[in-house]
């Protein structure tokens, strides 16, 4: 495979020039601007931009109207051209890193405002509350800027956290208001499915009445009872327009393909996509049945059947997986991974309700325990976080997919082939199956994002191609992953794309200390990559072998 991508004209301006893309047609009516070369000048220009990326409030909210997107945006091509004007020669790596990192999260809001648009196609876009941590390093899918995170708040609230919350919690009128006038688009899927959020929200108001002295505060009832008020407001008038609703949710194969490219900077086309989500799941299929062969003298698997039995597997399980990470020098355990992998160990679910990754973990928790990589990333944001100011904390629009969801699937299989397993083979078989799983539910969204399939038929693929019938237990978590896929165009394929390129990391970076004639040190790669930071993986491959060729063409 051979993709010539976008991202040739800007390896070019970093490495030679500062000429930006010509086909920026944005940039023509754009001042010229004086050129720097003082890497302080992007980090004054970044904090600049995250400023600027924050909308101005209205009426107590977030302003999403269309009238304010028009009025801002020669401040944002003003931004751009600054940036733009920032000659890199003579830069560190890590400070061309940063410049790209930048670059990327200014062509997302550009695409926001001309293609994705969620204030106007996305009702989901309008939850305001959340309930919990999301496990990579900012929420899932298109977010607004006022949101409530309940996770953070403990009850009875102390009053600085009640005059936060009560504040917070005025967000939702005035923005489910402003919902009705911006959502004007004609996304049929994202409609009906976004009004279960909605919907979901107002149970969270709900339960929230029964905390800790609410229901004492008269101020606080209030507050929540005017939020939930306009929350189910809004849900009747989603419903109430959902009939109209009958467009497609896809971006398109093309808008697709220069988001991944231009956006969340991975290097591939639909196509290249589509190419590889079908051989990873050929190959997770193939190896499981290889697996089950060569396992078949042994015992199956016994699922944990009470809190007792699933408490005492899943300590077994993190000592185990902690054990393996240190004594087997996979990489450097810190203090704070093991807190962080306690924090969610998980809890026995009854038969009857478990979900996919439920039934893996009630087998064996570590393929999942792997895949929580996430919090020991998240843990290491929090006690050491990245020097640079620029990747100090999450990158806009989920453009760290790649790293974060990449790296969290790819060791599960990393981590199996180095011996994880070697005391039980027919863990192996989970691990075959989750890869299965993560590339059939993003084939699904492929076709989604494609427009050649539904959410329903997406999820279909997801559902019918995952080994052992495991995505069919329980509809919610399927409904809410390709609804999540089709809000955020290539997160569903992330984990599998993200895995892909990992490896080629791997492979370059092991590639070079052969012909440098040095070992090649695990450990050293692992803690490479986490030092780095949550950046996408070509940026992470860029700044660990020094080598930006990767960035011009996949062969």
């Amino acid at each position: 495979m051979k993709t010539t991508t976008i991202l040739l004209p800007v390896l070019v301006m970093l490495l030679f020039t500062c000429t930006i893309d010509a086909k920026e047609k944005s940039k023509k009516t754009t001042p010229v601007q004086t050129t720097t070369n003082d890497y302080q000048d992007l980090v004054t220009l970044f904090k600049e931009w995250r400023r600027f990326e924050t909308p101005p409030m209205h009426k107590g909210a977030p302003d999403y109207r269309k009238a304010t997107f028009t009025e801002r945006m020669p401040a944002f091509k003003q931004l751009r051209a600054r940036h733009a004007a920032i000659d890199t020669t003579g830069w560190s790596i890590p400070n061309k890193v940063d410049w790209m990192v930048v670059w990327a999260e200014m062509n997302g809001f550009d695409f926001n405002h001309r293609v994705l648009k969620p204030w106007e196609r996305d009702p989901a876009f309008y939850k305001t509350i959340w309930t919990a941590k999301s496990d990579v390093p900012a929420h899932e899918g298109p977010t607004h800027h006022g949101t409530l995170e309940l996770w953070t708040y403990t009850f009875p609230l102390s009053d600085a956290a009640r005059t936060k919350m009560l504040k917070e919690l005025a967000v939702i009128p005035s923005l489910n208001a402003q919902a009705k006038t911006n959502l004007s688009g004609n996304a049929r899927d994202l409609w009906v499915t976004g009004i279960r959020d909605i919907k979901t929200q107002s149970e969270v108001l709900e339960n929230m009445k029964s905390a800790a002295g609410v229901r004492t505060d008269e101020a606080l009832m209030a507050a929540i009872e005017k939020a939930q008020t306009a929350t189910n407001q809004l849900v009747a008038w989603l419903e109430a327009q959902s009939d109209k609703k009958t467009g497609p949710s896809g971006i398109g194969k093309e808008n697709y393909t220069w988001y991944m490219q231009n956006v969340h900077l991975v290097p591939l086309t639909w196509e290249d996509e589509v190419m590889i989500l079908k051989r990873e799941l050929a190959r997770a299929w193939s190896a499981l049945k290889l697996e089950e062969h060569r396992n078949r003298k042994l015992p199956q698997l016994i699922a944990a059947d009470s809190p007792k039995s699933y408490d005492a597997l899943a300590n077994r399980a993190a000592n185990s997986f902690l054990n393996f990470l240190e004594k087997e020098a996979i990489l450097t355990v810190k203090d704070y991974f093991e807190p962080a992998l306690r924090e969610h160990l998980g809890t026995f679910v009854p038969e009857e309700t478990r979900n996919f990754f439920y039934i893996t973990s009630h087998y064996d928790p570590r393929p999942l325990f792997s895949h929580f990589y996430h919090w020991f990333e998240l843990a290491r944001m929090e006690n050491e976080p990245n020097p640079s100011e620029i990747r100090k904390g999450p990158l806009l629009y989920n453009i760290f997919d790649s790293r974060n969801e990449g790296t969290a699937t790819a060791v599960e299989e990393m981590f199996m082939d180095a011996g994880l397993y070697d005391d039980d083979p027919r863990v192996r078989e989970i691990v075959y199956i989750m890869i299965a799983q993560r590339a059939a539910r993003g084939l699904g969204s492929l076709y989604a994002h494609a427009n050649e399939m539904t959410m329903e038929e997406a999820g279909s693929i997801h559902s019918e191609y995952t080994p052992r019938g495991w995505m069919k237990t329980e509809k919610e978590l399927l409904i809410f992953e390709q609804h999540l896929y089709l809000r955020q165009p290539g997160y569903g394929t992330s984990y599998i794309t993200g895995k892909y390129l990992l490896e080629a990391a791997m492979a370059a970076y092991a590639r070079g200390k052969e012909l440098e004639g040095a070992p090649f040190v695990l450990s050293d790669f692992f803690d490479s990559i986490n030092s780095i930071g949550n950046i996408p993986v070509v940026l992470t491959q860029w700044e660990m072998t020094g080598n930006a060729d990767h960035m011009v063409m996949m062969k």
